[in-house]
């Protein structure tokens, strides 16, 4: 894992250097390699500190008014989230510090502007099952943004290095284990990891009191379909449901997979023995 770090200009003030193009040959070896690789310090911690209050706020607001879907993530503890005009700052971080730089470098069809997405990871979430973010063969790349301190404890990611450069269908994950080799990745509040997207991985519990949030800027078929997405539902914060429906369906299967987890892979494995999918 290669990482770089943050000069400090003074006491109150930090420099992020650009990634010179040096460095971003490097970086791009490894993520060759790995599927992934962190930046360190990159992004302001206190403008951080403001946005993942607000978040949180604005969670707990939609609760109490009853705004909040019912379902779609709630029980298993995983939301979808958009910081909206809040996000834009991160943005131009990442633009200032070079990242998306490093991103067009690796990916040359990442050329718009990036769709806008947060993992909510809320207290007393339940372990995801491994998967990727989309099929293998239609990768896109991620940015996600530490915005508060990740670590073990409030569900740092866990990835599994290497498994983008080889298609795996389930039935072939679960039989060559290549999970054994996984990592959990703790990161600083402003670091970022830049990932592809089929790279394995999965999130996982948060034992603390309080929401975890992780930013993703990402760039399925090139990125943003909207000329500023950060407008997007009037750039409010918005929630929206991960993985299972807001339904009385979604919300059936979603008790089933957090009752008995091994169920949806069991159904995962039979599939992959029948069909070309990859997960």
């Amino acid at each position: 894992m290669t990482q770089t770090a943050a000069r400090t200009e003074t006491k109150d003030r930090q420099v992020k250097p650009r990634l010179t193009p040096a460095e971003i040959e490097t970086l791009k070896k490894s993520f060759a390699e790995n599927g992934y690789v962190v930046l360190k310090n990159v992004v302001s911690r206190e403008g951080l500190a403001q946005l993942a209050a607000k978040m949180q706020a604005e969670f707990e607001s939609q609760l109490r008014s009853g705004r909040m879907f019912n379902g779609g993530g709630l029980v298993s503890g995983h939301l979808n989230a958009t910081p909206g005009e809040e996000g834009r700052f991160v943005y131009q971080a990442l633009k200032d510090h070079g990242v998306i730089d490093l991103i067009r470098s690796i990916g040359p069809k990442s050329d718009r502007e990036p769709n806008l997405g947060c993992n909510f990871n809320l207290p007393g979430s339940v372990t995801q099952h491994y998967h990727m973010d989309r099929t293998f063969t239609n990768e896109f790349l991620i940015a996600n943004v530490a915005v508060v301190d990740t670590n073990i404890e409030n569900g740092a990611i866990e990835l599994a290095p290497g498994t983008h450069r080889k298609f795996y269908k389930f039935w072939r994950w679960a039989i060559e284990r290549p999970y054994r080799k996984a990592i959990r990745l703790p990161m600083q509040q402003g670091d970022v990891l830049v990932r592809v997207s089929n790279l394995w991985h999965r999130g996982m519990p948060n034992h603390t009191s309080t929401p975890r949030p992780m930013l993703a800027f990402t760039w399925e078929d090139g990125g943003s379909h909207y000329e500023d997405p950060f407008s997007v539902d009037g750039g409010k914060i918005a929630f929206r449901p991960n993985w299972f429906r807001p339904s009385r369906m979604g919300r059936l299967r979603e008790r089933v997979f957090v009752a008995a987890p091994f169920s949806y892979s069991a159904y995962r494995f039979v599939d992959s023995l029948f069909s070309n999918k990859s997960y």
